[in-house]
Order: structure tokens, then C-alpha cells, then sequence
């Protein structure tokens, strides 16, 4: 039987801090080490944290171009605006995703939920960039909820696996997939392990949200974002906790496009950058029409 090699990890690090409010957000990527896994150019990591008070007017509308942006909620509820018209709303283990495409103008409001009166709100907001030939293209907004993201228990009652975003042994997310992508949150029960073989030059990070795991036996601690190399391998998971611990597990090909990002716009180009603020500020990413918490 040929063995089959662990892929090495390449950095870890805890990001660094921003608050909002009662929220406490730690900007894993870009970091010193890397501007990108994969598609994925953008993560944001809302702590877990007590809000006790509704958001009814957003918290800050912006515009966005050439991305699309990902909101994955573990606890709390997120509702989303654009300027395109569209809006969602998500409870505690739902999704919702956005392509800025040519130019768009968002906002969400970020919640305890009322589904459940749970005070607390947990999050992560990705950015993914978009293929050139898609950035042109209109927005578009899909939201998710819960009971609607593909989900499979382990063998051995390790735990699960959800599909946030592209595919896993016949599960299959509703995000579109532009290039080989993937988000996969896994949950693991005490003492128990996983693993998952990536492919030569497949980009991948690791993220452990509340609790220490260890990755391909190196102990890593809560709060880190752990990158491998680009090597063929094997990532093991292992729970040595006397609780269940979660990950996040994503990334993707290689994106090869030229990268330029800018504030809110991921474009290939100087140019392109250039031509979005242009736009924006012409006013032809258009406006948001209604903000407000939904009865």
C-alpha cells in the first residue's frame, strides 16, 4: 500500500483585532504571510460575543466589484440589502452570498436571533475573488438556511461535515463554483480524528474557532489560521479534548489572474481598480432602497 504523505504546514498566526461595537473581529486574510488561499482573498472572524440590542439600519453600506462576498453565521441572524435589489435573511448555521459582479453597493445587519433569543453572534465573513470573465457579469445573492447546507455524519460517530461551499463525497453546495473551491466546517467528537487528501498545488488553510486541534500531529491553538503547503497530502484532524472541537477547513486552485485589490474592489488591473471607484462615485452601482430590521 503506498503511504500517503502529510502536507506540511506553512505559517500560523491570530490575525489581528478591530472591534464594532459589542463585536470583536479578527482580520485572519489577508496577513503578513499571504494575500490569498486559494479564490479566497478576504476572511474576517467575528468572535463569539453578547449583543443585546437590534441593528436596524446596517452597519455601514459599501461598495464592492469583482468578489463575492460569503457571510457564514454560526450563531445569530445576518440581514442583507444591496443596491440590485435584492434581500436575505439568515439564522444561526446559515449562509449567504453575494457577487458583486460589476459593481454593488451592500449592507447587512448582523443580530442576535430572534429565532431563538440567543444573545450571542458568531460569525465569518469570506471575500472570493471572482475569474476575470465573471467580474463583468450582474450581481446576484443567494441566502441559505441552516437545514438547507449539505451536511453527512463521519463513519465511527467521529462527528459531521457541512458543505458551505463546493463539494464532498455527493454533497453539494448551492454556491456556484467558478473554480475549484471549497468551505467545509467540521465538527469532532472527543478523541476522534479526520481526514481529507488534497491534490498537487491545491491551496488550503485551517481555522480553529473556540478550542486547540491537532493538525497532522502539530498541536495548533484557538484563534489560529494554519496554512499548508501546496504538496499533494493527507490532513489529519485530531481531537485529543475531552469535548467536541470545530474547524474550518478551505481553499481551492491556485488563482492565476493578476491580482489588484484596493478597498473594497479585486480587480486584475490598475485600471479596472481605477474604473471602479470611477464608477462608484458616478453613482452606477445604483442605491439601497430599504434598510430596515425585518418584522
Amino acid at each position: 500500500m503506498k503511504q500517503v504523505m502529510k502536507k506540511q504546514t506553512s505559517f500560523s498566526t491570530k490575525g489581528y483585532r478591530a472591534d464594532l461595537g459589542p463585536l470583536t473581529i479578527n482580520r485572519l486574510l489577508p496577513n503578513r504571510y499571504a494575500d490569498k488561499v486559494g479564490p479566497f482573498v478576504f476572511l474576517d472572524y467575528v468572535a463569539p460575543a453578547i449583543k443585546k440590542t437590534i441593528t436596524k439600519n446596517g452597519m455601514g453600506a459599501h461598495p464592492h466589484r469583482g468578489i463575492a462576498t460569503l457571510t457564514y453565521i454560526l450563531q445569530g441572524e445576518v440581514e442583507h440589502f444591496d443596491s440590485a435589489g435584492h434581500t436575505g435573511e439568515i439564522h444561526s448555521g446559515g449562509a449567504q452570498w453575494m457577487k458583486a459582479g460589476n459593481g454593488i453597493i451592500h449592507d447587512e445587519n448582523f443580530n442576535y436571533d430572534s429565532l431563538t433569543d440567543s444573545k450571542y453572534v458568531h460569525g465569518f465573513q469570506f471575500w472570493i475573488n471572482l475569474p476575470a470573465k465573471i467580474k463583468a457579469e450582474s450581481p446576484a445573492h443567494i441566502a441559505i438556511q441552516a437545514e438547507e447546507i449539505p451536511m453527512k455524519k463521519l463513519s465511527n460517530n467521529s462527528g459531521w461535515i457541512k458543505v458551505i461551499v463546493g463539494n464532498y463525497e455527493g454533497l453539494n453546495s448551492k454556491i456556484p463554483n467558478y473554480s475549484e473551491q471549497f468551505l467545509y466546517h467540521i465538527q469532532l467528537e472527543a478523541g476522534k480524528e479526520f481526514s481529507i487528501n488534497m491534490v498537487e498545488k491545491t491551496e488550503v488553510a485551517a481555522f480553529l474557532p473556540t478550542k486547540n486541534a491537532l493538525l497532522n500531529d502539530e498541536e495548533f491553538q484557538a484563534g489560529e489560521f494554519i496554512e499548508f503547503g501546496r504538496n499533494a497530502g493527507e490532513i489529519e484532524i485530531k481531537n485529543t479534548s475531552n469535548t467536541a472541537i470545530e474547524v474550518l477547513l478551505f481553499g481551492g486552485e491556485e488563482y492565476t489572474e493578476p491580482i489588484v485589490a484596493e478597498g473594497p474592489f479585486v480587480m486584475n488591473t490598475l485600471g479596472e481598480i481605477a474604473e471602479a471607484y470611477r464608477d462608484f462615485y458616478a453613482g452606477k452601482y445604483g442605491e439601497i432602497k430599504l434598510i430596515k430590521k425585518s418584522a
